[in-house]
């Protein structure tokens, strides 16, 4: 490990991998990814969800990566009505644990250092063109030199407040999720489900995503807000005992997911905040892949540029704060929206949607019809809705 950097990436999720690739495809020499966790892509604290255009965007796509292709969508109201409805795009449940190896191992093959069970304890303030790195690996501690240091240290980001950049999430905003693997049950691999009721799952919603004939993902996200009176695992183990009594759970993961609108302020002198530490999550789902692949190759190419360019101030930099508000920052705005409105209804309400379609067949079913249903009590999100679903 050198003692100084173009580029040092703390954190190698999707956005961190991407950003490293991308900064050494740009521009930059000398690029290190620092991982805390002892192997990448471990534990999976994760939905495993993403859409196929997401990732051809972005990726391309590859088989060993995709557990199940999913083109139908369910909906269960309280009360046990079905909506079924056909996805017009594809969308994909992934083997993360595969998929982040590779993304690491394209950073790689890019000329990136990839080092794992480094624990950065503190970045310390821009002078001389460098920020200094202290880092713990395998118990030995270092300080290294970077001209640009980019956090993709996830929801719990310290780093970002260290630098001076107010990640505070209200507690409503936050979700608690907790989701477990579970086998022995039968699931239909080409179908993910959604139950909506604030008996199972309130300020959220509960997931079922197949991973193949017999196992799934099982998850909720209840908001922070509704987290005291009783805890999102208790809510999620009721739900897996009575409908799959015979269940087999394999696996059990808890975190937030922070459901919020984007953070004004991004970047910082020779410093840029990606991913979940920068609340780069879709306000609405919880889903933050696509939106890391996005913010991760961003970041990167604007660091790679900076490099060449013998500039890392803020000013320079803001050409990744500025692009992605132009591209991604107000869609979010509009999901949050959404969101904060649909998180009001009650039970009868998601049963009342549910009167309204069941009787129309999956093909005429969009999401467009469902959310226009959701919010008619409230007309000014109609343009919302038709916005952020256009094109779906």
């Amino acid at each position: 490990m050198k003692r100084e950097y173009d580029v040092v990436v703390i954190g190698a999720g999707p956005a961190g991998s991407m950003a490293a690739r991308y900064a050494a495809e740009t521009g930059a020499n000398k690029v290190l990814l620092l991982e805390r966790d002892r192997e990448i892509g471990v534990p999976v604290r994760c939905g495993e969800a993403i859409s196929e255009s997401s990732l051809k965007k972005f990726v391309g796509v590859n088989s060993q990566w995709i557990a199940s292709i999913i083109n139908e969508v369910r909906f269960v109201s309280p009360a046990g009505y079905v909506v079924d409805a056909y996805t017009p795009a594809r969308g994909f449940i992934l083997h993360r644990r595969l998929f982040d190896h590779y993304l690491a191992l394209q950073a790689a093959s890019s000329g990136v250092e990839v080092i794992t069970k480094a624990n950065v304890e503190f970045v310390d303030e821009y002078k001389d063109g460098f920020r200094h790195v202290f880092v713990d690996i395998f118990n030995e501690k270092y300080t290294i030199k970077s001209r640009i240091v980019i956090a993709a240290d996830g929801v719990e980001s310290r780093i970002a407040r260290q630098v001076g950049i107010d990640t505070t999430v209200k507690l409503k905003d936050m979700e608690s999720c907790v989701q477990m693997l579970v086998g022995n049950i039968n699931v239909k691999i080409n179908r993910i489900e959604f139950y909506l009721s604030t008996d199972l799952a309130p300020g959220g919603y509960l997931w079922v995503f197949p991973k193949d004939e017999n196992s799934a993902n099982i998850g909720l996200g209840i908001s922070g807000d509704f987290s005291n009176s009783k805890h999102a695992i208790k809510y999620l183990q009721e739900f897996v005992k009575t409908k799959y009594p015979d269940a087999s759970i394999l696996t059990t993961v808890a975190g937030g997911v922070p459901c919020t609108k984007p953070l004004e302020k991004i970047v910082d002198d020779g410093f840029m905040v990606i991913g979940d530490a920068a609340r780069q999550v879709n306000p609405m789902t919880g889903g933050g892949i696509a939106l890391s692949l996005a913010a991760g190759k961003m970041a990167g190419e604007v660091a790679g540029l900076a490099i060449k360019e013998k500039n890392t101030t803020a000013d320079f930099l803001m050409k990744y704060q500025k692009e992605w508000m132009k591209t991604y920052g107000a869609e979010q705005k509009r999901y949050y929206r959404l969101k904060e409105f649909i998180r009001t209804l009650k039970n009868k309400d998601f049963d009342d949607i549910a009167l309204n379609l069941k009787d129309l067949s999956p093909e005429k079913i969009t999401l467009t019809k469902i959310f226009t249903l959701a919010v008619r009590k409230k007309p000014a999100l109609l343009v919302d809705v038709v916005r952020v679903f256009a094109n779906i």
